[in-house]
């Protein structure tokens, strides 16, 4: 097995692991929820087959929906994560200068890339999963208050993980 493949096996057990016996019960007030489980798929490898990051970000939100009792609201925010992931990467990131280090990670990209990189797609995730969980137009304010404290919170506690774990490498 390669050292990538173990490392994201690794990386997918820990995450549910947090979000599902740590953070599951974290509600600030139900405003903030945090979705930690999210930076998984943000963390694959630039070279991850497009197919193959679909199945995971899919069974990743299935496994996350199995603990959670909500059939198929992550799966399906996880799918959509995941699509606008592949968006974000071809229109922000030259494939040619990354061969070395083929991993969005905070210490490779750098701070500001990993910031709006984070930011984004963890909006774009809350969005849907809260638009799927209210399905309703009557609690819009309270649902994009939802999206908005629950992603600034999830993209918090990415970055402190990020600066606790990930070292600065230089890129060529």
């Amino acid at each position: 097995m390669s050292r990538n493949i173990i490392i994201n096996i690794i990386r997918f057990l820990v995450l549910v692991f947090i979000q599902v016996f740590l953070l599951k019960n974290i509600n600030l007030y139900n405003f903030s929820t945090p979705y930690f489980y999210v930076l998984f798929i943000l963390l694959l490898p630039f070279e991850t087959p497009n197919i193959l990051l679909f199945a995971l970000a899919f069974i990743l939100g299935l496994t996350i929906d199995a603990f959670y009792d909500t059939p198929g609201l992550h799966a399906a925010a996880c799918v959509i994560l995941a699509f606008v992931r592949i968006i974000f990467i071809s229109v922000t990131v030259q494939k040619d200068g990354f061969d070395n280090e083929p991993e969005p990670t905070l210490g490779i990209m750098g701070l500001r890339w990993f910031i709006t990189y984070a930011s984004v797609l963890t909006l774009v995730h809350h969005f849907f999963l809260f638009n799927l969980e209210a399905f309703s137009l009557s609690q819009l304010e309270f649902t994009i208050s939802r999206v908005l404290l629950s992603s600034l919170f999830t993209v918090f506690l990415m970055l402190i993980s990020g600066l606790l774990f990930f070292k600065r490498k230089e890129r060529k």
